[in-house]
């Protein structure tokens, strides 16, 4: 296991070591976030969802791993459920070996995981339900009525075997971000009252297991519950959840990151006052700021469906190579973000994304001008 954990001092070692993309602004820090104000993360994270479950996509990404955090990113991405476990375990083999290496530093790194999704191992088993009866219900992890849709799971013995799994699989003594995987998975199966208990259960262990060193912030990791108006079934209210985690963990919690989509087609955690704080609705972006928490973006590039055949009003807004470097550019650019997670299952991939981290972001003024012609 890997000692350590990102750092101030680590992290702006790591941003100095790459000036060039330092001084082009490609590395930020959440100053509005408690515990955040000055550890540096890249404007770009590793994203590491797609993929077979198999050996040679194993290879490509402990490549693509390594060769992103030689070039400059130093956020990773990943989950438990990923590619049934192989995705934490070619993040760990990769760090594992950059690190014995002397080419990077523990405390250089963010790395970030989920848990939520009932994960199988390596493949997918022969019989599912016998699988999970002798994993996880015959030795208590969780009970049947715990999970709801017969594949979402946040009981704090399962988020406990899951952390437990993932220290494993990233041979990390502490993942320095650790998410609820989708919550709102179990929005339609239970009452709200419910829910909001079982919430507050899932924070109270992870608050557990920031005090027992094995995380140092967690969050909620979504695709849909903050970016719906209220009205909706999967809606969350950030402000609720940061209530929840001041009843689980006091004052001084550790609730610190939101994760969801936001891209050229997913555009409203800027565009809609879905959350309400007091007595006014704001944007999700805004909110997060109000509350102290740190936002990271996913879904980039929207699997690939952004990378070409954008408007040519976004090629005239932003003069990049391409349009991938145009939708990566607009997603990095929104104010409020940390960083913008884009996957890479190939060492060429990251290549082309560094190319773009060389350059500035958008300034704000361009970015709202070019955006508001996109509502």
């Amino acid at each position: 296991m890997i000692a350590g954990h990102a750092s101030s001092g680590g992290s702006a070692r790591y941003r100095d070591r790459h000036p060039l993309l330092r001084d082009a602004g490609h590395f930020r820090h959440a100053e509005h976030v408690p515990g955040l104000e000055s550890l540096w993360c890249s404007s770009l994270g590793i994203g590491t969802y797609l993929g077979e479950a198999n050996e040679a996509s194993d290879a490509l990404y402990a490549e693509a791993v390594r060769s992103a955090l030689l070039g400059g990113v130093n956020l990773i991405d990943t989950a438990i459920n990923y590619r049934h476990q192989r995705s934490e375990r070619s993040i760990g083999a990769a760090l594992k070996a950059l690190i014995a290496e002397g080419s990077i530093r523990r405390d250089e790194i963010v790395v970030c995981s989920k848990a939520g999704y009932l994960a199988f191992e390596d493949e997918v088993p022969a019989d599912a339900a016998e699988y999970f009866f002798r994993e996880y219900i015959e030795t208590g992890v969780f009970r049947s009525e715990d999970v709801a849709g017969h594949m979402h799971c946040m009981s704090p013995t399962f988020l406990q075997n899951q952390l437990e799994r993932s220290r494993a699989n990233l041979r990390l003594e502490t993942i320095d971000v650790y998410y609820v995987h989708n919550p709102e998975a179990q929005l339609g199966e239970v009452s709200a009252a419910e829910f909001r208990a079982r919430l507050k259960s899932a924070f109270a262990e992870l608050e557990r297991a920031v005090t027992a060193g094995k995380i140092r912030f967690y969050g909620i990791a979504s695709w849909n519950a903050f970016r719906v108006a209220a009205s909706q079934q999967p809606f969350l209210s950030l402000e609720d959840c940061e209530h929840v985690a001041r009843e689980a963990g006091g004052v001084h919690h550790h609730f610190r990151f939101v994760q969801l989509p936001f891209n050229l087609a997913m555009t409203e955690a800027y565009t809609q006052r879905t959350q309400p704080m007091g007595r006014e609705h704001v944007s999700l972006f805004e909110a997060a700021e109000r509350l102290g928490i740190a936002v990271v973006t996913s879904a980039s590039l929207l699997q690939a469906r952004l990378t070409q055949g954008l408007p040519q009003r976004i090629a005239a807004g932003i003069a990049l190579r391409s349009d991938a470097e145009r939708a990566l550019q607009f997603a990095r650019s929104a104010p409020g973000t940390l960083s913008a997670l884009v996957g890479m299952r190939h060492p060429e991939h990251v290549q082309n994304n560094l190319r773009l981290a060389s350059e500035k972001p958008m300034p704000v003024d361009d970015w709202t001008a070019l955006f508001s012609g996109c509502k």
